[in-house]
C-alpha cells in the first residue's frame, strides 16, 4: 500500500504508453457501480477556465496572445510556447501539476465523506513522473506490445511513423512502467481479455459485479 487508503475508498492510478488503450479500460471501469474515474488532463482544463487562478496566472505570464476573442484560453497557443521552450514548460508544469494533484486529493476526500464511491480511478500520462504514488494506493500499468500500439496510432489517429517514434521516445520505457506499477493489464489483444484481467483484480478486492 503506497499511502493511507481513504476509508471505504480505494484509489487506483492508471498509466501507460501512448496507444496502449487506456481509454477503453477507463470506460469499462467508469461503468461499474461505485467507481469514479478522473482524468488528469480534464482536471487541468477545468483549472484553466476563465475565472480560475490558473487562468489568471497563465494570462499574466504569457500575455493576451494566448487569450481567444471569446475570453477563453487558447490552449494551442500555450502549447506552442511551452513545447518550444523548456523554461516555459517548466513554469507551466510547476503551476498546473500541483494544482491538479490538489484538486484530485480534494475530490477523493469528498468521495470519502459522501460514502458512495468504492473505487476512485485517476488516469494521468505522467502519473509516475508527477509523483502520484503519494496520492494513490496502487498503480496499474496498461501495457500493449509495441507493434500493436504503433498500428493503433497509425489507424485510429493517423500518426506517421516519425510522429509515433517521437512520442514513444519521450515516454517512460516498459521497464520503468513495470518497476513503478503494482499491477499490469496486458491490453495487446481483445478487450474482453483485458476486461477479464480487470475483473480478476477487482475480485481480489472482494468486489463482485
Amino acid at each position: 500500500m503506497r499511502g493511507k487508503e481513504a476509508a471505504g475508498v480505494k484509489v487506483i492510478g492508471i498509466t501507460g504508453g501512448v496507444g496502449a488503450g487506456k481509454s477503453a479500460v477507463l470506460k469499462y471501469l467508469a461503468e461499474k457501480p461505485g467507481v469514479r474515474v478522473v482524468e488528469a488532463d480534464e482536471v487541468g482544463h477545468l483549472l484553466m477556465e476563465p475565472g480560475t487562478e490558473g487562468f489568471r496566472r497563465i494570462r499574466e505570464h504569457f500575455g493576451e496572445g494566448v487569450i481567444r476573442e471569446d475570453g477563453t484560453l487558447d490552449r494551442a497557443a500555450v502549447a506552442k510556447i511551452v513545447f518550444s521552450d523548456e523554461k516555459e514548460l517548466a513554469w507551466q508544469s510547476g503551476l498546473m501539476h500541483p494544482a491538479v494533484k490538489q484538486w484530485i486529493r480534494e475530490a477523493i476526500e469528498e468521495e470519502r465523506t459522501k460514502g458512495n464511491c468504492r473505487l476512485f480511478v485517476v488516469e494521468a500520462a505522467l502519473l509516475i513522473e508527477n509523483g502520484f504514488g503519494e496520492v494513490v494506493d496502487e498503480m496499474w500499468y496498461i501495457y500493449a506490445r509495441e507493434e500493436v500500439r504503433r498500428k493503433r496510432l497509425s489507424v485510429s489517429r493517423g500518426y506517421t511513423p516519425e510522429k509515433i517514434d517521437r512520442i514513444m521516445s519521450s515516454q517512460l520505457s516498459e521497464n520503468e512502467f513495470r518497476k513503478h506499477c503494482d499491477f499490469v493489464i496486458d491490453n495487446s489483444d481483445s478487450l474482453e481479455n483485458s476486461y477479464r484481467q480487470i475483473r480478476q483484480k477487482l475480485e481480489a478486492y472482494t468486489w463482485r459485479e
